[in-house]
């Protein structure tokens, strides 16, 4: 494959000028150098390293298993791709939770050790002071409100958000203090798309939408979820591109035969 023209780099600054530019926004995540690769070459603005990894490359039936550890080394083999895109490396659940001190610390090491250029944290309100912290030190943050992952149980599974006053108004209240707090950017997931589009329009930063309408400053999926690599379920937001399962499937079942039939390796396989 002939290599394509080298892109430029997608800068923080760039990438909150989309927005302003009326261009919309194009985030998928990824867990491995290779892939990373592929969608940088395809032309992504932006690489979320996410906690999503638990369930799509691990097999958990949540986000919460997912460490500090896991998510650093995943965090890593995208940033080696050196991919043009912006790497954002998703804080796990109780790495910033607990205090302001702890909050820096673990997103510290996504920068410094990781690799990332930013990192994403779940929460509204309640939040503001950690983002601010983090901001402060230097550490571009990308906010997340709305059916957060992280806090399920207390939603009491994956509903969607803003469908009374009393969310909405929390909504828009957590995407304003997130914005004042210095994030550059928030996803808005599973939230009413025309709750959605009030917030894409009462902020100055990016909404990057997951299950939140057409309205949202850009999209976000999974990639997993896009190539039908994660068949367990799928979401109501999620759109099929790809099957690659039989892909795969259909490759594993030609060499099983080969194998078996002494087909493979041929002489032209082997080194004689």
């Amino acid at each position: 494959m002939t290599e394509k023209p080298r892109r430029k780099k997608v800068a923080i600054t760039g990438f909150v000028e989309k927005k302003h530019k009326g261009e919309k926004i194009a985030v998928l995540t990824a867990y491995d150098f290779f892939t990373a690769r592929f969608l940088d070459r395809a032309g992504i603005d932006a690489l979320l390293v996410g906690d999503s990894v638990g369930m799509v490359l691990y097999g958990e039936k949540s986000t919460y298993p997912v460490t500090m550890e896991m998510m650093l080394a995943h965090t890593s083999a995208v940033a080696k791709a050196e991919p043009a895109a912006l790497v954002i490396g998703d804080m796990p659940y109780m790495s910033y939770q607990p205090s302001l001190k702890t909050a820096v610390k673990n997103a510290a090491k996504f920068i410094s050790e990781a690799g990332a250029e930013a990192v994403k944290l779940e929460g509204g309100i309640e939040m503001v002071a950690t983002i601010r912290r983090v901001a402060d030190c230097g550490i571009p943050v990308m906010g997340h409100i709305g059916m957060t992952p992280q806090s399920i149980h207390r939603f009491g599974g994956a509903k969607v958000q803003g469908r009374n006053e009393k969310s909405r108004q929390y909504l828009i209240e957590s995407a304003q203090a997130i914005e004042e707090a210095g994030a550059f950017a928030m996803v808005l997931e599973l939230v009413q798309a025309d709750c959605a589009r009030e917030i894409t329009a009462a902020v100055k930063i990016p909404t990057i939408g997951i299950g939140a309408g057409k309205d949202c400053d850009g999209q976000v999926l999974v990639i997993n979820d896009i190539t039908g690599m994660y068949d367990i379920f799928q979401p109501k937001f999620v759109r099929r591109y790809a099957e690659l399962p039989p892909l795969i499937e259909k490759a594993a079942e030609e060499f099983i035969r080969d194998v078996k039939s002494g087909n493979y390796p041929s002489d032209d396989e082997s080194f004689v």
